[in-house]
């Protein structure tokens, strides 16, 4: 019962928006010359009478179409009556004419020809009659039986020239009844819109304690603050009651509707007249001059605009299905709903001034403007295929079936834009603003997500699947086809400007074509390139970043026996931060191209040149006492002392005391390539390792014969939760050196 309330909710307003179209169609003028009986003779109503009755129509179909479904029922049954009465009189007129040509004066029964019109005829009106009451739901059907008045009359024997007063005298009594019933339910529409607003007055959104707390907040806030409360109130209403109709008349089903019947009224015309010359055109062309010829009033473009928001959204959902499946569905996404294509179709024709053009260059009008929503749909495609397809090739996924229907609506996504842009080139002549068209469907293939880059990295990671080991350098190479991605569009965008600054300089010059570049080139070309260079930069200071820390060796790795933070994976190869931190190379220039801090203690990474740079000013310093520090056993101090939140971490290696100076200008020397350097410790830190005791059974040996020790990164635990306050110092102490 509710689905067919609400198909009945649909299909009943749409006569109404089709007398709307008709009387935008049909101007006061032309409405006139239509009531002139003959040329010359005065029209049947003044100007002023046709502006009323003009306006009047309007009035009443808008009436129409907000009535409630309930009265809009009524209203139907009400107008198929008087129509089945109108049917009847004219039955009855039609039974008068042939009695007065037959001329029969005698009684119908003795005469058969006669008996059989009799018959027909009552039986007819009998029927009508019934099906009047039935309508009504009335228990006196004799209320609908005067056009039975000319039957009965030829059946009582009375002469024939009586039988037409009688027809009309039954006219008048059933126009008479129609009349009082109008007079009865004339206020039926503005007691339903009066009921309407004392709906929103007394609910509007904020019923019942929800009132109760409006007035508890203005008592508290003064008048000033009763004005704004009540002038906010006053705006949430309106939105409720527009939020409301729209629902409850449901605008763009109905607008759907009504565009979709006027265009199978249309095209059907077309086909069936073989005289037309649009009939002798192709068949696309033939579906383009019908939706031009049904979006010539206003009524009918926002008809076309719901019609296209509908198409694409069918569209992106069987994209959704072919790649899903009925997953697809299960989770609301309100995204890709196809509002994007119809605001576009409809701002694009209103500000190309659609309705005011003929019937062909409307057609090749709205041609380049469908030309511009398939784009728009073709990236929204594009950027649901995108994220599926990489998902497919990352995730590991064995299924053949899966993988085709990715790789092929792909495939589809990228020839199809050049399919488009190709039809539209050898149509129209190439100008400005064709080139404009044709390059941003011919970017939809290169605009992030570019489907060759998805389609590039998804045969990367195939291809990694057939490898033991993952590729080291695999966010390179994705950068790289990004990078190759954008740059083929930025070049796209600069031989547009180019080509219109040239059309503009040489050809025909407006203030509009140079907005239209002024534009093109701020937001593709400029910010575009703003945005490339800095990613550049970004990624080479991070590299640079990374080439310049040292490498962990064979013995650092076993003494740290940690996995990598960030990745959670075993470290053959890693980097040291200078907060001595093992990463992944790899996995520390994905960090470092975000942020430039250590994923572990957020201290600020710097290049190692740096750092060298201050540890040499630091050894310029005067040398601590002796009693700040242990000698040789710094070492074992900072290795068994419980990890330090942030910056008083200790670092893993500090040179000897007096040997600071040495161990920071040779220590590349002395300890090899691969050991690292670390900056020197403050006072205060020194202090606080000094103060740690020495654990039981570790003993830690001094520096002999003035080597240097060998760097022992500290043990952290990198699944400590700060917010517990928690961390684990392990057991990983680091051994002398073994040279």
């Amino acid at each position: 019962m509710a689905r067919l309330e609400a198909v009945a909710n649909v299909a009943l307003r749409v006569p109404g928006l089709a007398l709307l179209d008709l009387l935008y169609r049909w101007d006061a003028a032309a409405l006139g010359d239509l009531l002139r009986p003959r040329r010359g003779d005065p029209p049947v109503l003044r100007p002023p009478a046709l502006r009323g009755a003009y306006c009047l129509g309007h009035l009443l179909c808008l009436v129409v179409l907000m009535l409630p479904v309930r009265s809009l029922v009524k209203l139907y049954l009400h107008l198929l009556t008087v129509l089945l009465l109108a049917a009847g009189h004219m039955a009855a007129r039609d039974y008068v004419r042939r009695e007065l040509e037959y001329g029969f004066q005698g009684a119908v029964y003795s005469d058969p020809a006669a008996l059989s019109r009799f018959a027909t005829a009552l039986a007819g009106q009998l029927c009508l009659c019934t099906l009047c009451s039935l309508l009504m739901r009335s228990r006196r059907p004799w209320l609908f039986g005067a056009p039975l008045l000319p039957v009965l009359a030829r059946l009582c024997g009375l002469p024939l020239h009586t039988l037409p007063i009688l027809n009309t005298f039954a006219s008048v009594l059933t126009a008479l009844e129609v009349l009082y019933v109008l007079a009865s339910h004339i206020l039926v529409p503005f007691q339903l819109a009066a009921a309407a607003c004392r709906e929103v007055v007394q609910g509007g959104g904020l019923q019942g304690r929800g009132l109760q707390d409006w007035g508890a907040a203005g008592q508290g806030r003064g008048l000033q603050d009763w004005g704004a409360a009540g002038q906010a109130l006053e705006v949430y209403r309106l939105v409720a009651l527009a939020v409301s109709l729209w629902s409850q008349l449901a605008i763009p089903l109905l607008f759907l509707v009504f565009w979709l019947a006027l265009f199978s009224l249309r095209l059907s015309s077309f086909l069936t007249s073989s005289s037309s010359p649009l009939a002798q055109q192709g068949f696309l062309f033939l579906l383009l001059s019908s939706a031009a010829e049904c979006c010539s009033t206003p009524y009918s473009l926002v008809g076309l605009t719901f019609t296209v928001s509908y198409l694409a959204l069918g569209v992106l959902n069987l994209c959704k299905f072919y790649l899903l499946g009925f997953s697809a569905f299960q989770n609301g996404n309100v995204m890709h709903r196809g509002v994007t294509e119809g605001v576009t179709l409809l701002l694009l024709a209103l500000q190309t001034g659609l309705l005011d053009l003929q019937i062909l260059q409307r057609t090749f009008l709205l041609s380049i403007i469908l030309f511009i929503v398939v784009t728009s749909t073709l990236q929204s495609m594009i950027e649901i295929a995108d994220p599926i397809v990489l998902a497919l090739g990352a995730s590991r996924n064995r299924s053949p079936w899966k993988h085709f229907r990715g790789v092929s609506m792909c495939l589809f996504l990228l020839v199809f834009p050049c399919f488009m842009a190709y039809k539209i080139a050898h149509f129209f002549h190439l100008d400005f603003w064709l080139l404009i068209l044709v390059s941003s469907c011919m970017l939809t293939s290169l605009q992030p997500p570019p489907v060759m880059g998805t389609l590039f990295i998804y045969a990367l990671f195939m291809v990694e699947l057939l490898q033991d080991t993952p590729l080291e350098r695999m966010d390179e190479i994705i950068y790289c086809v990004n990078a190759v991605s954008r740059v083929l569009e930025f070049l796209v965008a600069v031989c547009v400007v180019g080509y219109g600054t040239w059309e503009s300089l040489f050809g025909e010059w407006s203030w509009m074509g140079a907005s239209v570049i002024i534009i093109h080139s701020y937001f593709n070309v400029w910010l575009r390139a703003q945005s490339g260079w800095r990613s550049f930069l970004l990624r080479r200071e991070a590299a640079k970043k990374i080439n310049s820390l040292p490498r962990a060796t064979g013995g650092q790795l076993r003494d740290h026996n940690d996995v990598c933070a960030i990745c959670f994976q075993d470290m053959q190869v890693a980097v040291i931060t200078p907060c001595s931190h093992f990463f992944h190379a790899a996995c520390l220039r994905k960090w470092l191209y975000v942020q430039d801090t250590c994923p572990m203690c957020h201290q600020q990474v710097t290049p190692v040149a740096t750092e060298e740079d201050s540890g040499m000013e630091r050894a310029a310093r005067p040398a601590p006492a002796s009693g700040d520090e242990v000698p040789g056993n710094r070492g074992a101090a900072a290795s068994s002392a419980p990890a330090q939140p942030q910056e008083d971490r200790l670092p893993g290696m500090v040179p000897a005391q007096g040997d600071s100076g040495a161990a920071q200008d040779n220590g590349a020397e002395d300890l090899g390539p691969h050991h690292a350097v670390h900056p020197d410790v403050s006072t205060s830190q020194k202090q606080e390792a000094s103060a740690i005791p020495q654990p039981h059974g570790d003993p830690r040996p001094s520096d002999q014969d003035g080597q240097h020790p060998s760097p022992s990164p500290t043990s952290l635990d990198t699944f400590a939760s700060p917010e517990l306050g928690v961390r684990d110092t392990g057991d990983s102490h680091s051994g002398p050196d073994p040279s």
